[in-house]
């Protein structure tokens, strides 16, 4: 039943539209607004769809709610940072000056938060 449902997945923020400035224009992602104040599609590679909504007692999520693969992730970061785009440094791992933990996966791990506090995270690419 489930099996050939085209899932999706969703996350709350407090400001749709510092979430519609940070994922559209920080990140370059394709964001429409669906329902004013309410709720944002983001798209990704593929068409895949994420959903970010209005939560008026939101509390940020304390683990990671996004990932991006990619070929190379000192560039992602430095493209990021770039854009203003601070990264985490977190106890515990083993993280460089720009916040790439090397001892993760694949090309390392860098974590930044959007402006709602939500934990993102870029990385190599996953054998999966």
């Amino acid at each position: 039943m489930l099996d050939s449902s085209k899932a999706y997945s969703g996350f709350a923020v407090d400001d749709l539209d510092k979430a519609v400035e940070f994922y559209g224009d920080t990140l370059g992602l394709k964001t429409s607004v669906l329902q004013e104040d309410v709720l944002v599609q983001v798209e990704f590679a593929g068409g895949r769809p994420v959903l970010i909504y209005n939560k008026p007692d939101f509390t940020p999520a304390t683990y990671t709610i996004l990932n991006f693969p990619v070929d190379d992730v000192e560039a992602a970061v430095d493209e990021l940072a770039s854009r203003g785009v601070t990264f985490e440094k977190y106890d515990g791992f083993d993280q460089d000056e720009r916040g790439i933990d090397h001892s993760g996966p694949s090309g390392g791990i860098a974590w930044f938060k959007d402006p709602a506090g939500n934990i993102l995270a870029v990385h190599g690419e996953l054998d999966v």
